[in-house]
């Protein structure tokens, strides 16, 4: 799937091989949302934003209308994809909605803009991927903190 973000002039790729990683692991907690980071690189032009798979985080808490990603082995997971080639880098979040539209919610501007002000984080603009997903079906929603602002991403396929 491609997107982009006319703002920056930036397109966001994830293949099909990660939307269903997104999907099954959503599913697994549904009714529940769910989520983890998202990993991958930028292309060697900085216009093109690659999202090349998901971590998966070992202790989290969620209801049907929260998800809050814990940190333990995040930083060691993440260090071990820097030093690997091709190298893999963090690139941002991703949550489920279930039953629900792939729009951020309040909780979730909040979080970007926390995350894009963390000094930990080597990324000024991180991407959130909303899954909004329910039994049988699912809608998906990117996102990129940019200047202050959730910026939203048209889909291009």
């Amino acid at each position: 799937m491609k997107f982009f973000c006319a703002t920056i002039g930036l397109t966001l790729s994830i293949s099909e091989t990660v939307v269903s990683k997104l999907i099954l692991e959503g599913r697994k907690h549904y009714p529940k949302e769910y989520g983890g980071i998202l990993v991958g690189r930028y292309s060697d032009d900085s216009k093109a934003c690659i999202v090349e798979d998901t971590i998966l985080p070992q202790n989290h808490k969620s209801s049907r209308y929260a998800f809050e990603r814990g940190k333990e082995g995040l930083a060691q997971k993440l260090s071990e994809l820097y030093e690997q080639t091709p190298r893999l880098i963090y690139i941002g979040e991703w949550h489920t909605h279930p039953d629900s539209a792939p729009f951020p919610s309040a909780t979730d501007k909040q979080a970007m803009l926390q995350i894009a002000n963390d000094n930990g984080v080597t990324i000024a603009s991180p991407v959130l991927l909303i899954l909004g997903l329910n039994s049988t079906s699912y809608t998906l929603g990117a996102y990129l903190q940019f200047q202050n602002q959730l910026i939203r991403y048209e889909q291009q396929d």
